[in-house]
C-alpha cells in the first residue's frame, strides 16, 4: 500500500501543494491501480467560489466545483443550453454525476486500456516508455490528432458539448492572477509529450467554465453513439448547434467526441454549410471533407464510417431534414 499525504486546502494558493481532488471520481479509481501515484492530494472542495453558477452578462459563470448533476438540472442551461444538459446526462450513472465536478470532467483521462495496464509501455503514463497500443487493441483509441506516441481519445462527454457552444475555461494562475482560454485551445495535442494534457501550468486552477450568451432560435443536439444505451463511454459522438435563417443555416458551429485526444472541430466544414441551404448532397460533402481517408490504427477504421453517418444524422436532425425519433433534440430560449 503506498502511502500519501492528504491535505485539505484552505485557500487557492494551497492547491499547488499537490495533486488536486474535488470528487475523485477519475483519480481515485487511478490510484487504485497506481496509473496515478501522487505523494500529496489536496483536497478543494472547501474553498468558495466554486460552487455556484452565476449569469454573467447574457451568458453563465459555472464553478469548478459544480457537479455534473447540478449543472445538466439547472434550468437556465436546459433552456439557453440544452445540448450541455443532454450531453451529461448521457454520460455516466447518476450517482457518479452527484460527485463528478465541472473542472474535474475536462480534466478526466483517457479510456485507453494500455494506459490503465501498468504492465503495459504507454507514453501517457510514463513518458519515452513506448506506446503498447500500436501494436495492440485499438477499438476505442482516436482518429485525429494523433501522433507517433500515442493514439488515445479523450472520453468527456461534457468537453465536447462544451466546444460545440464555445466555452472558455477560467484558470487562476499560481500568482493570482486570472484568464480565460476558448476549450478549443485548453487541451494539447499529444505531439512528442502525450502526458501533458492541457494549457495548465503548475500551480494553476480551473476556478469555472463560462457560457457565452445563448443563440435566440438555435437548434442544439448532442447524438452519443455508444455499445450500450447507458453508462457508457461514446464509440463517436457529435455536438451540434444551428440556427435556421430561413431556408438556410447560419450560426453552424459542431464539435466530435472520441474521435481524438480532445474535443474535435473542423472550421472548413462548418464552413462548407455556413449559408448553404441544407441537403443531403451537401451533408454528405461535408462528410467527405470531415472524415479521414485512413486510420491510425486498423481497430478504428471503423469509426470512419460511424462518425460519417452520426455526422449526417445529426445535421438531418437539426436542419429538419430528417426524424428526431429517439435523440434529443431542443431548442433555445433567449
Amino acid at each position: 500500500m503506498r502511502p500519501i499525504d492528504y491535505r485539505r486546502a484552505s485557500s487557492f494558493d494551497d492547491a499547488a501543494a499537490g495533486q488536486i481532488i474535488a470528487g475523485g471520481t477519475n483519480l481515485l479509481d487511478l490510484m487504485k491501480i497506481e496509473v496515478m501515484t501522487p505523494d500529496t492530494v489536496v483536497d478543494i472542495t472547501r474553498l468558495d467560489g466554486l460552487s455556484t453558477i452565476e449569469a454573467e452578462d447574457d451568458g453563465l459563470r459555472i464553478g469548478a466545483l459544480v457537479t455534473n448533476t447540478m449543472l445538466a438540472n439547472d434550468a437556465r442551461v436546459r433552456a439557453g443550453w440544452p445540448l450541455l444538459s443532454r450531453a451529461i446526462l448521457a454520460g455516466a450513472s447518476a450517482q457518479i454525476r452527484n460527485k463528478a465536478t465541472t473542472g474535474g470532467n475536462l480534466l478526466q483521462r483517457t479510456r485507453c486500456p494500455y494506459f490503465y495496464d501498468t504492465s503495459q509501455a504507454c507514453n501517457k503514463r510514463s513518458p519515452g516508455e513506448g506506446c503498447a497500443a500500436r501494436g495492440g487493441a485499438g477499438r476505442m483509441l482516436a482518429l485525429f490528432g494523433t501522433s507517433d506516441q500515442c493514439l488515445a481519445a479523450h472520453p468527456s462527454d461534457m468537453a465536447v458539448a462544451l466546444a460545440a457552444l464555445q466555452a472558455e475555461v477560467e484558470i487562476r494562475g499560481a500568482e493570482g492572477r486570472r484568464r480565460r482560454v476558448p476549450i478549443h485551445d485548453f487541451y494539447r495535442g499529444p505531439g512528442d509529450r502525450p502526458d501533458i494534457e492541457t494549457v495548465l501550468d503548475r500551480g494553476d486552477l480551473i476556478t469555472a467554465v463560462v457560457l457565452p450568451r445563448p443563440l435566440e432560435g438555435a437548434r442544439q443536439t448532442y447524438r452519443k453513439v455508444r455499445d450500450r444505451a447507458s453508462y457508457a463511454f461514446a464509440l463517436v459522438s457529435v455536438a451540434g448547434s444551428v440556427t435556421m435563417d430561413g431556408e438556410t443555416m447560419s450560426d453552424v458551429s459542431l464539435a466530435y467526441g472520441s474521435v481524438a485526444p480532445h474535443p474535435w472541430m473542423d472550421h472548413d466544414v462548418v464552413a462548407m454549410l455556413e449559408g448553404e441551404r441544407p441537403s443531403d448532397a451537401l451533408f454528405q460533402r461535408a462528410a467527405d471533407r470531415l472524415v479521414p481517408d485512413s486510420a491510425p490504427h486498423p481497430d478504428t477504421d471503423y469509426k470512419r464510417t460511424l462518425l460519417r453517418r452520426t455526422f449526417i444524422a445529426t445535421l438531418r436532425q437539426l436542419t429538419g431534414l430528417g426524424d428526431a425519433t429517439g435523440t434529443d433534440i431542443a431548442r433555445t430560449h433567449g
